[in-house]
């Protein structure tokens, strides 16, 4: 009877040991499960998943994140600021400077073109004084009253009109003192003649145009 009853006993005890392994595996498998599912949702959801409230609360980032991005955006964009503003000082220096520069070299153009200009017509000039002393050593020879001597006059009067016109204005000193800025002394006159270091007699008249002399005077100056 009792080895019966203790062969009853070890294969109850045995069935109870196999029912508690298989609880066993079964909740392990539904751990590892549970497991896989969690790590799918941490990696991501699907476009057409709904979050779950505490999923939702975790992708909402807190107050100190926002914070923290909003002071980086700013200090990103003063930076930005910064640079843009830089840029446009060494621009404005640059047109600044070119302006400058293009305004000197306008100065310089003109005065350049002027004095070519002035040099010009003073060459010009300076040719036609020749036609002149000639037109006035013609009328000098011409007789008082004759057509020679009217033509003369009419072309020499027209010479000088367009010279004076063109700026131009005649050295004729005579008697008045000598100025080696003006005049060319190539005789010298007795104290008959007139006061000391006065021109007494004009050989050549000069020409000026203006401030600048084109030819000097030739005179006779009395001697001081």
């Amino acid at each position: 009877m009792k080895q019966k009853k203790k062969r009853k006993t070890g294969a109850a005890k045995a069935t109870i040991r196999e029912r508690v392994k298989q609880a066993a595996d079964s909740l392990k498998e539904r751990q590892k499960t549970m497991n896989e599912e969690t790590q799918v949702q941490q990696e991501g959801m699907a476009p057409d998943q709904p979050q779950t409230p505490e999923q939702a609360e975790k992708a909402v980032p807190d107050g100190e994140e926002i914070q923290e991005s909003a002071q980086a955006e700013t200090a990103a964009l003063e930076k930005e600021l910064e640079e843009t503003r830089a840029q446009r000082d060494e621009y404005l220096d640059l047109v600044q400077r070119k302006q400058a520069e293009f305004a000197n070299y306008r100065r310089r153009t003109e005065s350049v073109r002027q004095e070519a200009y002035d040099d010009g017509r003073r060459d010009a000039i300076e040719k036609l004084l020749p036609v002149v002393d000639n037109l006035e050593r013609a009328l000098d020879a011409a007789g008082e009253e004759s057509a020679l001597r009217s033509g003369v006059e009419m072309v020499l009067r027209q010479t000088l009109e367009t010279l004076t016109k063109m700026g131009v204005e005649t050295i004729d000193p005579m008697g008045q003192p000598f100025d080696a800025e003006l005049h060319n002394a190539v005789m010298q006159g007795s104290a008959e003649e007139g006061e000391p270091g006065t021109v007494c007699q004009v050989l050549q008249k000069g020409y000026r145009l203006g401030g600048r002399v084109i030819r000097h005077a030739m005179v006779k100056v009395v001697a001081g």
